[in-house]
């Protein structure tokens, strides 16, 4: 495998081959031309499905649609640039009564038909999302919610039934957006228009003067987005179509080495979260925790995480750091092998379980992609080395093993812990859920201090690292800033122009 001149990994499989031949065609058809100049909309791609203002109570979003319902229907409080939370469509909050009651007031604020929004809107569409069969993916991490409830037309009260410090991380996510059926407050409004993908206009801010005239807003100023397949949004970037794509991962990155792509527009994030494979099923040589050690010994991190970038951190434990934890990650005790012990050890565990039982298969459930090729490749040469045979599936297939690659939406070890546990023991399963329902915050550490000891005892979950998300960003994007929640709001890129 050569290296290209930016250091990215350059790959000559027939996926990449065949990719790299669809965006040569994109690029003589739309000719490299100059930078696209900043008086003009921002031309935002996201990898995935097509963008859609849907409900999370109800559907599961793709990254465009999570991407425009943060632009279109802020939560009470949202991210901004650098991940930080900053007011949404509350102007202010405050943590009373030992942190078991937020109390946030509204700033003025209207609906796309200039209704204004009041605090009974809000509780009735909060309620929704946290409700009993409430299809939300944040519903899991909301138990501790009590009651919401409108204390005056412009004050909401939350009121829990055990401290959350990191309450406001999980409001800000789009995931927890004010929307009607009649849209949200903005930042952006939909402006109907036949061009491709979905052209978001400024929302007027009804702070100002009743009196003043909204002005219109500046070309620059609108934003139009879509979701595609990444090859194509490459193609359009490389192309100077577009100002930005949005939501790489690693089961696209080998197609960066293909396009002509400059440095300084390639950014990385490094967003806390899991990367590593949840063991799906507990039979056979994996029913025992040491068959399911010797694979995460076996597995060669530097190697995999050298295929894809150049100082990716591999990683061993569950948890990142410590966290809510009341102890320091616990370190499995597979990790305690010397490494250069460990594939030996590895060996002797598969030749002992081969000789009763016979030969070992395993199905590693990937996603679609030369990425997922890549990793595959890591993988079964590891899996190989002790003796074991891999073959690759979908994400929605049976498998034995399967890729978590997910970014954390707060920072709790409970989303660590209970992510990973896909299934896990009976004493890991019950330590998380008892976290979950502690009465206090001392009680909550020391029951996730257990549960990652049990976890990790139990050897449910093989760490990687840390999960890789990538953006391509166009030099006239001066707000875009990298994160630890691998979120950029399109109200944040373009800062101050020249």
């Amino acid at each position: 495998m050569a290296t290209a001149a930016n250091g990215r990994k350059r790959s000559s499989s027939p996926a990449v081959r065949t990719i790299a031949g669809a965006i040569a065609l994109a690029l003589t058809l739309t000719a490299c031309g100059s930078r696209r100049s900043d008086d003009q909309p921002v031309e935002v791609s996201v990898i995935g499905g097509p963008a859609a203002l849907g409900d999370p109570s109800r559907e599961s979003l793709s990254p465009a649609s999570r991407l425009l319902l943060d632009a279109t229907a802020e939560g009470l409080v949202r991210f901004d640039a650098a991940g930080g939370i900053e007011p949404g469509l509350a102007e202010r909050w405050i943590v009373i009564d030992d942190g078991k009651s937020v109390i946030f007031r509204l700033r003025d604020a209207e609906w796309p038909d200039g209704e204004t929004i009041t605090a009974d809107d809000v509780v009735t569409i909060l309620r929704r999302a946290i409700a009993r069969g409430s299809r939300n993916p944040l519903l899991p991490y909301l138990s501790a919610i009590d009651e919401i409830v409108a204390m005056t037309p412009q004050v909401i009260e939350v009121r829990l039934s055990r401290p959350r410090p990191d309450i406001l991380k999980l409001f800000a996510q789009p995931e927890l957006a004010i929307l009607a059926r009649r849209g949200g407050s903005g930042p952006f409004r939909i402006e109907r228009d036949r061009g491709p993908g979905i052209l978001l206009r400024p929302a007027f801010d009804p702070v100002r003067s009743p009196d003043d005239e909204p002005e219109e807003p500046k070309p620059e100023e609108f934003v139009r987005l879509r979701g595609e397949r990444a090859a194509l949004a490459i193609a359009r970037f490389a192309g100077k179509q577009i100002d930005l794509v949005e939501g790489g991962t690693i089961a696209d990155w080998p197609i960066l080495a293909q396009a002509p792509i400059e440095p300084i527009n390639l950014r990385v994030d490094a967003p806390n979260g899991l990367f590593g494979l949840a063991v799906a099923n507990r039979n056979g040589f994996l029913a025992d925790p040491l068959g399911r050690g010797a694979l995460a010994m076996a597995i060669d991190r530097a190697a995999v995480t050298a295929a894809f970038r150049e100082n990716w951190p591999a990683a061993e434990t569950v948890l990142p750091a410590q966290l809510d934890s009341a102890a320091p990650p616990t370190v499995p005790g597979w990790a305690s092998v010397a490494p250069q012990d460990r594939l030996a050890t590895a060996q002797a565990r598969v030749a002992l379980y081969k000789q009763v039982h016979g030969p070992v298969m395993l199905r590693i459930a990937l996603p679609a992609g030369s990425g997922g090729t890549l990793l595959y490749g890591r993988l079964a040469a590891s899996l190989g080395q002790i003796g074991i045979g891999a073959v690759r599936v979908g994400m929605r297939d049976a498998a034995d093993l399967r890729l978590v690659d997910a970014v954390a939406p707060y920072d709790s070890a409970r989303w660590y812990l209970r992510t990973a546990c896909q299934p896990c023991g009976g004493d890991a399963a019950r330590l998380i859920e008892a976290a979950r329902d502690a009465p206090t915050l001392r009680a909550r550490a020391d029951r996730l201090a257990e549960a990652d000891a049990a976890l990790a005892a139990d050897v449910a979950f093989i760490p990687l690292a840390q999960p890789l998300r990538w953006s391509l960003v166009a030099e006239r994007l001066r707000a875009w800033t990298p994160n630890a929640r691998a979120f950029h709001p399109l109200n944040h890129l373009r800062g101050v122009p020249n």
